[in-house]
C-alpha cells in the first residue's frame, strides 16, 4: 500500500498493523530465558499506543522512497525507546501511575524490578534491532550509524532523559513559557524529531535545506504534542485518555494550561500545527503524510 493509493485512515491502520507484527518479530520470545523479562518487555511493547513515531518514520521516509524493511526496523527502534520511556515513566519512583494505554503499568502488572529491568532491556533492544539492520539493506554503513547516533543522542541526557530530569525538577515551580519549551522540546520533541529524521535517513544522506525543513516541522509538531497533552490532561477523563486524567495538576506541574490557560493553549496548538505545513512546502504533495499526521496530533481526542 503506497501513500499515494491509501486515504489517511487506511495508511495509519496498515503502518499500525505492519508495525504491531514487526515489532512483535524483533522483540525477543516469551519462550526465552528469562522469560518473565521478555513476557513483560512485549506486555509493555505490544497491544496498545497510537505509534505516532512509526508513522512519523514511514511519512517521512515516503519523502525518499525508503525500503520499507529499513522503515520497519528504525520504527521499531524508536518505538522500543518510546516505551522503554513510559515504563520508567510510569514508576514510583516518577509520575507513580497505575494506567497506561488502558491497561495496567508494567510496575503494577509485574513488580517494580521488572519494570525497572524491562525498560532497560527496551533501550538496548532498540539498538539491536536499529544495528543488525546495517548489512540486511542497501544503504551505507556510514548512514545507519548516523541514525544509531542520532537515536542515542534523542534518548539520552541532551533528548529525553534530560527533558524527563527537568520535569522532575520542577515540580511545584513556576516555569517561564520558554522554560517549559526548553523542557518539552527535550522530554517530547527530540524523540518526535528523531522518528522524523531517521525515517529521511531510511532513504538517502540529508541535504541541509532537506535537514532544516523536516528539523522545522519536528520542532513544531513536537511542541503541539505537548500542549495538546496538557490540554486533554485538563479536559478528558481516563477512560479516553487510557491513563490517569488530572495528573499533571495534582501532582503540581507546570503545563502549558497552567502558564498560558486552556483556549490560548488551543491556539498555541493550532499555530504549530501551521508551523508544521509550511515548514513541508519545500517537499510538495510527497509531504502529504506528514501533514496528515501533524494535524492528527493537533486534533486528537485521546
Amino acid at each position: 500500500m503506497t501513500a499515494a493509493s491509501a486515504n489517511f485512515s487506511d495508511w495509519m491502520k496498515h503502518v499500525q498493523s505492519m508495525m504491531e507484527d514487526a515489532l512483535a518479530a524483533f522483540l525477543p520470545s516469551p519462550a526465552t530465558v528469562p522469560n518473565r523479562l521478555h513476557e513483560a518487555m512485549r506486555y509493555a511493547v505490544l497491544d496498545g499506543g497510537k505509534r505516532i513515531r512509526p508513522l512519523l518514520v514511514f511519512a517521512a521516509g515516503d519523502l525518499f522512497d525508503a525500503d520499507t524493511k529499513t522503515l520497519q526496523r528504525a520504527a521499531a527502534a524508536v518505538e522500543m525507546i518510546h516505551a522503554y520511556s513510559l515504563v520508567h515513566d510510569d514508576m514510583p519512583c516518577m509520575d507513580d501511575d497505575a494506567l497506561r494505554r488502558g491497561k495496567p503499568t508494567v510496575h503494577v502488572k509485574y513488580d517494580e524490578a521488572t519494570a525497572l529491568l524491562v525498560g532497560d532491556a527496551l533501550q538496548s533492544q532498540a539498538f539491536i534491532v536499529l544495528a543488525e539492520g546495517i548489512e540486511e539493506q542497501n544503504n551505507s554503513a556510514a548512514r545507519r550509524v548516523s541514525m544509531l547516533a542520532l537515536l542515542a543522542q534523542a534518548s539520552g541526557s541532551a533528548g529525553m532523559c534530560g527533558g524527563q530530569a527537568i520535569d522532575l525538577a520542577s515540580v511545584g515551580l513556576a516555569l517561564s513559557l520558554g522554560e517549559l519549551e526548553r523542557m518539552h522540546q527535550l522530554k517530547t520533541g527530540a524523540l518526535l524529531r528523531a522518528s522524523v529524521l531517521l525515517g529521511g535517513l531510511a532513504g538517502k544522506a540529508l541535504s541541509a535545506a532537506e535537514m532544516a525543513a523536516l528539523d522545522a516541522y519536528s520542532a513544531a509538531i513536537g511542541l503541539a504534542f505537548q500542549v495538546v497533552d496538557d490540554v486533554l490532561d485538563a479536559t478528558a477523563d481516563s477512560a479516553t485518555l487510557g491513563k490517569t486524567a488530572g495528573k499533571d495538576a495534582a501532582d503540581n506541574k507546570p503545563t502549558y494550561v497552567s502558564i498560558l490557560g486552556l483556549e490560548e493553549s488551543k491556539t498555541l496548538a493550532e499555530k504549530l500545527r501551521n508551523d508544521a505545513h509550511h515548514a513541508l512546502m519545500p517537499f510538495g504533495e510527497k509531504a502529504r503524510r506528514l501533514r496528515e499526521i501533524a494535524d492528527l496530533i493537533v486534533q486528537r481526542k485521546a
